[in-house]
């Protein structure tokens, strides 16, 4: 049964996605982002500095749109877990996660090391538990792409044996529909006694389900502010009775100090930087031969530009901190942004956006700000 679990008090947490990866979530012509290990590094410690709770990768085998890397600057991204050990022994409070595709790794190796980066963190360390999405992944590493609810089938598996080599203190044999193990034991154990925080993204209802039934935290995708106090509520229905697991969205931030500036920003990203003629396939993928209508496929196309198809979270300072105040009351937990531009947008957040958020009671001060906006 799934364990409420929060990283903070903060009554709406914050986190930075996918800045392990060239572009982030963006889709430009040249990535706007470049990941090198230094980069990541002065991020982390400018996110801890600020206050934020968590640090959440991307986990990208191919190119940045799911298919093979067309040039040298597509497709660079780190493994996750390396990246998470690396970023826990140069930090100190920030939660960073793993986010761990758990078809192309055995769960008993995996598990020991889960628990090598739990210690190295002091139990800072979280698992994204991830069933796979992409075909093209699966291909690269030999693998047949099972259809979507067997592919959840196999998570749940896999997660139980992790689960029981994290607690059992005598060896254990395991025969089920995809393992059969023999004498398992795993030492040492999570720091601390404690399993390590685990979340699963999951986007469909099934995907919801198992979150609830499996994992600390939900992470999801919301498509408009204004549906997402119903597709919270949904996720929330299939939760064990009594429990109330955490739910936070991945968005992508676009501010500027006003409005008319973030729009001719937002403008200038999508129609001047964006990757128009790669966008299509991907939207292709999404939909499936569904059709739907132009002003719509705009703006889905103009979503993956900016920020993968996440929710936009864009405007003036102002509208930032007001657009988390409503996703609050809508009853999400945070959320985990990307950036355009992670080291040159960080300041925005950290010097703005927080403190418009303190002031409406989302947010506790924190230190690492520059100045106080007037």
């Amino acid at each position: 049964m799934s364990i409420s679990r929060r990283f903070s008090a903060n009554p709406f947490e914050l986190g930075l996605f996918s800045f392990n990866v060239d572009g982030g979530m963006s889709q430009m012509t040249v990535p706007a982002w470049r990941a090198t290990w230094d980069n990541n590094l002065e991020v982390a410690r400018l996110a801890e500095a600020a206050g934020l709770e968590f640090l959440l990768p991307l986990g990208r085998w191919q190119g940045p749109r799911g298919f093979p890397a067309e040039g040298e600057d597509e497709g660079r991204a780190f493994e996750t877990l390396t990246w998470a050990s690396g970023l826990l022994a140069s930090t100190e409070r920030i939660a960073i996660f793993g986010t761990l595709h758990v078809s192309y790794v055995n769960p008993v190796y995996s598990a020991k090391q889960v628990v090598t980066a739990h210690h190295i963190g002091h139990g800072r360390f979280g698992l994204n538990i991830v069933s796979g999405s992409s075909a093209s992944d699966y291909a690269m590493m030999g693998l047949p792409f099972d259809d979507h609810d067997a592919r959840y089938e196999y998570t749940d598996e896999w997660l139980t044996v992790a689960k029981r080599v994290w607690t059992e203190t005598v060896p254990f044999d395991h025969t089920g529909k995809h393992f059969t193990l023999h004498n398992v034991l795993g030492k040492p154990k999570p720091y601390g006694g404690q399993l390590p925080t685990i979340i699963s993204a999951g986007h469909s209802h099934r995907g919801r389900e198992f979150a609830m039934r499996h994992a600390h935290a939900l992470f999801t995708s919301i498509t408009e502010i204004e549906n997402a106090a119903t597709e919270i509520a949904g996720a929330r229905a299939s939760a064990p009775a009594g429990t109330r697991v955490p739910i936070y969205a991945s968005g992508h931030l676009i501010c500027r100090p006003t409005r008319k500036e973030c729009d001719d920003y937002y403008h200038y990203l999508v129609y001047e930087c964006g990757d128009w003629e790669s966008v299509d396939a991907v939207v292709a993928t999404r939909l499936q031969n569904r059709v739907i209508p132009y002003a719509s496929m705009q703006l889905l196309k103009e979503r993956i530009i900016s920020g993968g198809g996440t929710l936009l979270v864009r405007g003036s300072y102002d509208d930032v901190a007001e657009t988390f105040r409503r996703l609050h009351e809508a009853g999400m937990d945070g959320m985990a942004l990307n950036l355009i531009d992670y080291l040159a947008d960080f300041p925005a957040l950290r010097d703005e956006v927080l403190p418009r958020m303190e002031r409406l009671g989302l947010r506790s001060h924190a230190s690492g700000r520059v100045h106080e906006p007037a």
